[in-house]
């Protein structure tokens, strides 16, 4: 005979109230992590990115290029407000900022399938970091990506070969900073 577990699924106060209120999450550490994104095209993934910024703690969002920045009604609502809780800035150019956080000693991670990358499982990750994260068509732009210290993948078995850059944000992202 099969068990089935009587369970009941919480709403979003009692999700704020496990986290101790809304004043411990504002104030509660965040993680050394920043993300770059370059030249990302979709203003749904720019607002997914941020709701998954905010879930794992990141520090700061860089967008960069031709990213859209918020107010946006697209982003705000992909990111269920997530907009308001992570700090972001606007950069013109995704190469100098990643040169001036490479100036700053922060570890600049490629999520690129490159010559050189190795799975995201095995890296060997140095806070603080930047992920950066590229175009939903082609990728880490190259003067960006040689300033990378390191370039990460996730490893695809089936005939696509990658997955949605706000998708495959969220699996780095969590990766790193668990």
């Amino acid at each position: 005979m099969v068990k089935f577990v009587n369970m009941k699924q919480r709403n979003v106060r009692e999700n704020i109230k496990i986290k101790g209120g809304i004043k411990t999450i504002k104030s509660a550490p965040r993680n050394d992590v920043y993300v770059v994104l370059d030249n990302i095209k979709a203003m749904e993934n720019v607002g997914a990115i941020f709701r998954t910024c905010d879930g794992a703690r990141v520090k700061k969002i860089y967008l960069c290029g031709i990213t859209a920045t918020p107010p946006r009604n697209k982003i705000f609502k992909t990111s269920m407000g997530a907009v308001e809780w992570v700090d972001w800035e606007y950069a013109e150019s995704a190469k100098l900022k990643v040169k001036s956080l490479k100036a700053e000693g922060i570890q600049i991670v490629a999520l690129e399938q490159t010559d050189k990358s190795i799975e995201f499982t095995k890296a060997k990750y140095k806070f603080p970091l930047a992920i950066i994260l590229g175009h939903e068509r082609n990728g880490v732009s190259a003067d960006v990506l040689k300033l990378c210290d390191l370039s990460v993948e996730i490893p695809m078995h089936g005939r696509a070969n990658s997955l949605n850059v706000a998708t495959s944000a969220g699996i780095v992202l969590f990766e790193v900073v668990k």
